[in-house]
């Protein structure tokens, strides 16, 4: 279907954006002429001239946003359309030239004596900016001198090439054979394995996660070096800026103490033998005598389907979310009708889902919407993250309105949780009610013990490099292989193939930042339990952690909404909610 064939209603409005693209010109060139920051270099001392850059800075941002918005959602619309890549590429070069202009600001700023950034914290005409310098005032402790900083910073392009150079084999030079699969022959990619390992055709799953591992073993040389690379570059910054650790610097980019990382870690692998429970299930009902890593996402319960219009299933997600009030289910009503998002697949449109938004503008969703349970919570989950925006917009100023990745995650599953409640309490069918729990239990342990893992093994590399040790790649797959027996456990066989899964994560080359995914669903869990057994009084407290952005760090945030991750609480219920589902799904399968 090509876009000219879809109802308008269907349609994301752009037009509340910029009309033309005329006018999207002019707001470009407004944009540009801003960029004069450097003049205020050198100037940062005085309280008026720092207030005055800062104010120029946010008219400044607010505009590339827009701008970057538009060009970006024009572009998704059809990526075939060179214009609009174009004009992707001169908004890249923009921000470029503003952040080339705006370099002296933070070393100069964090050079400042600390009473005169104490004594900005508390001026009320700076008090858009406060936890922006309170977080300078605390990271003055890795200052380092400006010639060095400007040697670490000529240095970036090449620090961060790691990742670029996986990527590249990733995408580009990995040899992937060709597979057959559903009578069409066609070269094994990442998409392809990963239909595959959810058929039920066993044969053709062991194929091709035998094929695909193959082939990372056959560059697990080059790999293992562009790994040991990225971490040698993680623990040279940490050392570079006086950390006692890479993680300690990783986590206190995102103002997140190390406690809540311990937490994680340790409350995972103290709830190791639900998994390993869970894994022995999936051998019984799946009546095999040796369960295998390809056997892992094949369907344990067969026939199950709803099948909704978007409408239909857009009303069915309002249904669902009523713990949250008239007035969020009515703000998910206004994103339906006044076309906040972008709902049918066509010929050139971007593949997948995602929020999206600038400050002053609605959010805004696109969406490739196809019949099936899991697009009704990929409707839920879009709009959990819009409406976290909308109320984040809404509610703080431009300073403070973008909330931290490590919240990024929260709002959205917290919805996705309240669906599958209802969805629970509202079917009769067996059948229905034995996929929703597994469902959730397969949510859980990709989310919560999956990324744990992750975690672990990244800790464990890092920590190994820190010591002087090489990363070979006997070591990492000796490293990884390990924590996997010890999560999955010996209901499953442990092949030299899963030894080596850590060589195709993407993930590893942003270190420490899979955790985010567990603290996220296990802040999600613990806020939707509140939510449906406390009522008004969780709602209330809820939304003002919707509304709060990045007004504190992230942890002191989410406790507004009632969980505190510096504690052990959070965790144990996320745990128990683990082990109570996974029995409820065992008695309905009878095992």
């Amino acid at each position: 279907m090509e876009r000219n064939q879809v109802e308008q209603r269907y349609t994301w409005n752009t037009d509340e954006l910029f009309t033309s693209d005329d006018e999207w010109e002019k707001a470009y060139a407004e944009a540009e002429s801003l960029i004069n920051f450097s003049a205020y270099a050198g100037k940062l001392g005085d309280r008026a001239t720092l207030l005055k850059l800062l104010r120029q800075n946010d008219e400044f941002s607010k505009k590339l946003e827009r701008v970057f918005l538009y060009a970006s959602m024009k572009h998704d619309e059809d990526t075939r359309v060179s214009k609009y890549n174009a004009y992707n590429a001169r908004c890249m070069a923009l921000y470029s030239k503003y952040s080339a202009d705006m370099a002296f600001f933070e070393p100069e700023l964090a050079a400042q004596e600390e009473s005169y950034l104490d004594s900005l914290v508390c001026d009320k005409d700076f008090s858009d900016y406060d936890y922006m310098l309170s977080t300078i005032i605390k990271g003055k402790p890795h200052i380092i001198p400006e010639a060095e900083e400007r040697l670490v910073a000529l240095a970036g392009e090449t620090l961060d090439s790691f990742s670029d150079i996986f990527s590249m084999i990733d995408n580009a030079d990995l040899p992937l054979p060709e597979i057959e699969f559903e009578g069409e022959k066609s070269r094994l990619s990442h998409g392809i394995y990963g239909v595959i390992l959810r058929s039920s055709d066993r044969e053709k799953r062991k194929e091709a996660y035998e094929k695909y591992y193959s082939a990372y073993e056959s560059l697990l040389n080059v790999i293992t070096t562009t790994y040991f690379g990225n971490v040698k570059k993680d623990v040279f910054l940490s050392r570079a800026y006086k950390y006692n650790s890479c993680l300690e610097r990783a986590l206190s980019r995102e103002d997140v103490k190390e406690c809540v990382y311990r937490n994680l870690l340790d409350a995972v692998k103290e709830s190791q033998a639900d998994m390993h429970r869970y894994i022995a299930d999936r051998k019984k009902i799946l009546g095999y005598d040796k369960v295998y890593f390809y056997d892992m996402y094949a369907p344990l319960v067969a026939d199950v389907e709803v099948k909704m219009n978007y409408d239909d299933a857009y009303d069915y997600v309002i249904k669902g979310l009523a713990p949250l009030g008239k007035e969020y289910q009515a703000l998910l009503k206004r994103g339906h009708d006044e076309r906040w998002i972008d709902v049918e697949e066509t010929e050139g449109k971007r593949s997948g889902a995602y929020s999206t938004g600038c400050y002053g503008v609605h959010p805004y969703v696109l969406l490739n919407y196809q019949p099936t349970i899991s697009e009704m919570f990929t409707i839920a989950h879009e709009m959990g993250h819009s409406l976290h925006t909308y109320f984040s917009s809404l509610n703080q100023p431009y300073a403070k309105s973008e909330y931290k990745i490590f919240v990024a995650e929260v709002a959205s599953t917290v919805n996705e949780v309240l669906l599958l409640k209802y969805m629970l309490g509202d079917t009769e069918d067996v059948n229905l009610r034995k996929y929703l729990l597994n469902y959730y239990i397969e949510t859980i342990r990709g989310t919560l013990f999956r990324q744990t893992m992750f975690a672990e093994f990244e800790y464990e590399a890092h920590d190994r490099a820190e010591k002087g040790e090489p990363l070979t790649k006997e070591l990492l797959c000796e490293i990884y292989g390990r924590i996997g027996r010890e999560y999955y456990g010996d209901a499953i066989e442990h092949d030299y193939h899963i030894s080596c899964e850590w060589a195709r994560i993407p993930h590893f080359y942003r270190a420490f930042y899979v955790y985010k995914y567990a603290t996220g669903i296990i802040s999600a869990m613990n806020i939707a339990h509140r939510i449906l057994t406390e009522g008004e009084p969780a709602v209330k407290d809820y939304f003002k952690f919707l509304s709060s952005g990045s007004s504190a760090d992230p942890v002191s945030l989410l406790r507004l909404a009632g969980v505190d991750l510096e504690t052990k609480k959070p965790f144990e219920f996320a745990m128990k909610e683990f082990a109570d589902t996974l029995a409820e799904f065992e008695k309905l399968m009878n095992i």
